[in-house]
């Protein structure tokens, strides 16, 4: 299944996709040191989102996770790529300083945990197989 949206930072990549319907603030919410996700309640919590592609509604949260995306990506505990509903101004930050392929207006809804997704950021292209 192919799907389209919109570039938000370019770059290509593949892996396995880990999705959750709850919005993300990766500040508080993740351990930028291990890639885990440490919001208490949250549909991942307990789960690393190290080399994942990582499919969310949308971010939530303070400018500050911006710089713990950023953090993630060049400490190696970042997500490949992340895939949105709705990108908003801290995760599109986020992800151009930390060089991580982003593209939003998905439906995610299309994507499943264990999918694997192949993204062309640059063309705004998801593919799930």
């Amino acid at each position: 299944m192919k799907l389209t949206g919109r570039r938000i930072y370019q770059g290509k990549t593949e892996g396995e996709a880990l999705v959750t319907k709850d919005s993300i603030s990766f500040y508080g919410g993740v351990d930028p040191e291990t890639g885990i996700v440490v919001e208490k309640g949250h549909e991942l919590e307990g789960v690393d989102t190290t080399d994942k592609i990582l499919v969310f509604p949308t971010g939530k949260g303070s400018t500050v996770g911006s710089y713990v995306i950023y953090q993630m990506a060049k400490t190696g505990k970042g997500p490949k790529a992340l895939i949105l509903q709705e990108c908003e101004a801290i995760v599109a930050v986020g992800c151009i300083i930390g060089e991580i392929p982003c593209v939003d207006q998905i439906d995610t809804s299309q994507i499943t945990t264990g999918s694997k997704v192949i993204i062309d950021a640059g063309a705004g292209v998801v593919e799930v197989e």
